[in-house]
């Protein structure tokens, strides 16, 4: 485990979370990139506990990932099965798990301010806190960065997701885009740091 863990973890990241692992009994699996999620956790009927996590990750957001499912585990051994997913008690132990490794030999220092601010109040995906979203994902490996984000994007724009559907960018409505799916005419609300590929750079007024 520990060899494994080095491939996908910041070096001095590996042993606590190695201890994490161990102490409660962790069963890893790293897996095959999935556009829906980052990682899972799940109680396997057998009670073993299971904790999925996409072999795509940067090591950053891996990290992120795999503390956040950690803290499904304890927050729902702690506090019972009754708790909301990404509830308080859940935010509490994220943070109180993260707290030890958010440091300079871990992280980059210019991520550690937007940690330090995301962790005042942990979302239920690093993906919807858009700056942090922004941060990390200029880790990625370079075929990664070549998509833009929503935000970018002139208004009019057309543009692809990940599923080859077609829309037209429109106005923010507070913190995201209404964009129009071409094919349907449905409206959409899209994050800001959603990332996707452009196809025509239109503007309109």
């Amino acid at each position: 485990m520990d060899a494994i863990l080095r491939k996908y973890l910041p070096e001095r990241a590996v042993a606590p979370c190695f201890e994490l692992i161990r102490h409660h009994g962790v069963h890893l699996k790293i897996v095959n990139h999935r556009v829906t999620r980052h990682g899972d956790y799940r109680r396997l009927p057998n009670g073993q506990h299971q904790i999925t996590v996409n072999a795509s990750l940067n090591k950053y957001r891996f990290l992120l990932t795999l503390i956040h499912e950690i803290a499904h585990l304890v927050a729902f051994e702690r506090f019972g099965k009754g708790i909301k997913p990404h509830g308080r008690q859940w935010k509490e132990t994220f943070r109180e798990l993260m707290l030890p490794l958010l440091r300079p030999e871990i992280f980059p220092s210019k991520l550690l301010p937007i940690l330090a601010n995301h962790f005042k109040n942990p979302k239920a995906s690093s993906s919807t806190d858009a700056q942090l979203s922004i941060a990390l994902q200029a880790f990625d490996p370079k075929a990664n960065n070549e998509k833009s984000y929503v935000f970018e994007l002139p208004k009019g724009s057309t543009f692809r997701i990940y599923n080859g559907k077609l829309f037209q960018k429109g106005n923010k409505r507070v913190k995201r885009y209404e964009c129009v799916e071409l094919a349907t005419g449905r409206l959409y609300l899209f994050q800001p740091n959603a990332e996707v590929e452009l196809i025509t750079n239109q503007t309109t007024s």
